[in-house]
């Protein structure tokens, strides 16, 4: 089987631009040529695919069958192109900033920030991730990671920045209704719902199995932000990480339920490339982030 030769895409481009306006000196005013030289170029890719693609009419020209065949297979493959170069030059933004972080601490602590940061931040424009299986640190493809353990990838400078919790809560007007209820009697005005590792992680599992033992479940997730999505919808009440409901605590959707334990949560890491940064807006955001974080820990503090 013989190789089909592409043409170059300079005799593509020009004859692109030929079909779209029907008129050579168009196409060769569009590509500041002269119009001998696309007449050339077309001749050129004519003589390469065996086939006349266009056929004269009046002052211009029209494409022929194979020319309407070629034209749709040229004009995918320009629009493929000019996407791909258009993803490229976003990564050449002077103020990209690669973040990969847990989706639910992306939702619940990162991007309630994301306005603020980018205020105190002239210029910056963060690419937001929550591929966790990004964790390998590099100059070109991630800038900051926040995890739950450290990466131990060599060269890296790795933190421990905030110390999450696993808190009770209800949406407001439950809680209101609750507030006046001993503790002991919530399980007769409400049901729970829960997150199903909660039900064994080893900071949760007693919770569970003691304040929380007389409660009938009213739906079980596998995925934090569903959980609190039915928090908020009034469904019962929620053992849910602090920092997941964080934006909506501060803004009174949700309330923390007073008496029920507080179990430790999760330590999550920050991490970067030790020493200077590709960029130093990268090192702007790591320690504004540092900071904010600080902040956290030190409102968290008895």
């Amino acid at each position: 089987m013989s190789t089909i030769r592409i043409p170059s895409l300079r005799l593509l481009a020009g004859f692109e631009a030929a079909a779209r306006h029907g008129n050579f000196s168009r196409a060769a005013d569009e590509l500041c040529l002269s119009q001998s030289a696309i007449s050339h170029q077309i001749q050129q890719l004519e003589e390469q695919v065996g086939q006349p693609l266009f056929r004269r009419v009046g002052r211009g020209v029209e494409l022929s069958i194979a020319g309407e065949v070629l034209q749709r297979s040229v004009m995918r493959s320009l629009d493929t192109l000019r996407s791909g170069l258009g993803r490229i030059s976003t990564y050449l933004d002077p103020g990209l900033v690669v973040l990969v972080c847990p989706a639910h601490l992306m939702h619940g602590w990162i991007q309630p920030q994301i306005e603020l940061m980018q205020e105190k931040i002239a210029g910056l424009c963060p690419m937001l991730s929550t591929d966790e299986t990004a964790r390998f640190i590099d100059e070109l493809d991630v800038d900051i990671t926040i995890g739950d353990r450290p990466i131990q990838q060599p060269g890296l400078l790795e933190i421990p920045f905030l110390q999450d919790e696993w808190v009770m809560v209800a949406c407001s007007a439950l809680a209101d209704r609750l507030s006046g209820i001993p503790m002991a009697e919530h399980h007769l005005h409400t049901k729970l719902v829960c997150l199903e590792e909660s039900l064994t992680n080893d900071a949760t599992a007693r919770i569970f199995r003691e304040q929380l033992a007389l409660f009938k479940n009213q739906s079980i997730y596998d995925e934090q932000r569903l959980l609190l999505d039915a928090v908020l919808r009034g469904r019962g009440i929620a053992c849910v990480s602090r920092l997941l409901a964080k934006d909506d605590l501060v803004h009174g959707r949700l309330k923390m339920l007073d008496g029920y334990q507080r179990p430790q949560g999760m330590t999550w890491w920050i991490s970067r490339v030790a020493g200077q940064p590709r960029s130093p807006i990268v090192l702007e955001v790591f320690d504004w982030l540092l900071a904010r974080g600080n902040d956290e820990s030190e409102v968290q503090a008895p």
